[in-house]
């Protein structure tokens, strides 16, 4: 949420800042304005009422005391009691319309980012090189999971439908060796790992900043909605950032830094891309991440930081990937800037996203309610909120797979995951798992 004092001291500046996400906010703007003093308005009123009402209420024993006829004091006591509760009443009803407007207007996006689309973002930096050779014809990721036995993707849409896909034998070992490697290296690094619920409330949602515009992009548990209605995380962000709501923390706590895994649920809008067939893009994947609460002169730093510990991420791992500077109007609503970083995907020549690291300022706090009190004033702040992922493995898996295959069809596990596969070095044809059922009560 924007602090309604910059959308009144400067309404044109924000109209045009958020302009640049391509979103036209002109008329919200121009609305909550005339809400707001008509909100100021109605709580200046109700109190002068409410304090007159004090005042002729602690002179009315007095007065019986001195004999004198109140008749007209109780009129006037009762009239102002009416009044209070017309205007409690007009005063809920312009206060709902201007929260709904402002819970509705997206972040504003940093001076510097440029405005529009994805065709403005601009790649900040290349990192590395397929580390396989080009003697021979690369397959995709899909043809060489099958291959390897690593994803059933058949068997995935036979149990969820298109979208799904189930890991198996080396490929499951595979994605949770990623996850336990992720969490292991923000462990050592100061995060604490929080294990959070998988169904959340709305709370949750509008604080994140996803609702209620975005209300429909995720997937409700119960039909009917009211307060007990809850969907699937979308992304642990979602959780992680209403951690602290409507809690004030002390300065000393900050910041506070977190990192969850969670399976993660969206509904894709729209039709997939030839390419992006596969694990490329689905309903339910699996993630690691890291978020950040932090003191608002902390929070270009913890931006850098979190930045840092993504590349980290994926250059250990000795993938070829670039990281990119978003424009305006491909932050996500609730971000003011975000870089993503961008896995190299040898047969769709080109790169897919693999981590967001975003900061929203002071956006989710307020929405959240989330501050922290200053030692030295006692002042009461907002906190700001970062996130980045640490890493989606939806992604990073395939890339793994493309760019380490080996001309016999192999596939080299990455060094820094040896320890995590068993000492396993090279995945192979020969390591497809082939179960066959006994009788669990034979002895012979």
């Amino acid at each position: 949420m924007l602090d309604i004092k910059i959308i009144r001291e400067n309404p044109e500046e924000i109209k045009t800042r958020l302009k640049g996400r391509l979103v036209d906010c002109d008329d919200a703007i121009d609305k909550i304005l005339v809400l707001d003093g008509q909100r100021r308005d109605l709580i200046f009123k109700t109190e002068n009422a409410k304090s007159e009402q004090n005042k002729v209420s602690k002179e009315i024993p007095q007065l019986k005391k001195e004999g004198v006829d109140t008749t007209a004091v109780l009129e006037r006591m009762n009239a102002l009691k009416e009044e209070i509760k017309a205007f409690d009443n007009e005063l809920r009803q312009i206060e709902g319309e201007y929260n709904e407007l402002m819970f509705s207007l997206p972040n504003l996006p940093d001076p510097d980012l440029k405005f529009g689309g994805k065709e403005n973002n601009m790649a900040l930096c290349y990192y590395g090189t397929s580390p396989t050779g080009t003697d021979f014809e690369l397959k995709n990721h899909v043809d060489l999971c099958t291959e390897l036995g690593l994803i059933d993707y058949q068997r995935g849409a036979k149990l969820s439908g298109n979208g799904y896909w189930i890991y198996r034998g080396m490929g499951a070992r595979l994605e949770w060796a990623l996850l336990n490697y992720f969490i292991e290296t923000h462990e050592i690094e100061g995060y604490e790992f929080v294990m959070v619920p998988h169904m959340l409330g709305y709370e949750c949602g509008l604080t994140a900043g996803q609702f209620p515009k975005f209300k429909d992009d995720v997937y409700w548990i119960e039909a009917e909605e009211d307060q007990q209605r809850r969907f699937m995380l979308p992304t642990a962000e979602t959780a992680l950032v209403s951690l602290h709501r409507d809690e004030i923390l002390t300065e000393a706590e900050l910041p506070r830094k977190y990192i969850s895994y969670t399976p993660c649920f969206r509904r894709e809008a729209g039709s997939y891309r030839a390419e992006e067939r596969g694990m490329i893009r689905g309903h339910q994947f699996n993630k690691v991440e890291m978020v950040q609460f932090t003191k608002p002169e902390d929070s270009n730093a913890a931006f850098e930081e979190l930045v840092v510990k993504a590349e980290t991420l994926v250059k250990s791992l000795g993938l070829k990937f670039r990281t990119v500077k978003l424009a305006a109007g491909d932050c996500s609503a609730s971000m003011a800037r975000t870089y993503d970083i961008e896995v190299y995907i040898p047969s769709m020549g080109g790169y897919k996203e693999v981590s967001s690291v975003s900061n929203a300022r002071d956006y989710q706090a307020r929405r959240g309610q989330i501050r922290f009190r200053r030692e030295e004033t006692g002042k009461i702040e907002y906190c700001h909120t970062l996130n980045g992922s640490g890493l989606a493995t939806s992604r990073i898996l395939p890339a793994i797979v493309e760019q380490y295959q080996q001309a016999d069809g192999s596939v080299i596990v990455p060094k820094v995951l040896k320890r995590y596969m068993r000492g396993k070095e090279r995945i192979t044809k020969a390591d497809i798992q082939r179960v066959t059922m006994k009788n669990p009560l034979s002895c012979g």
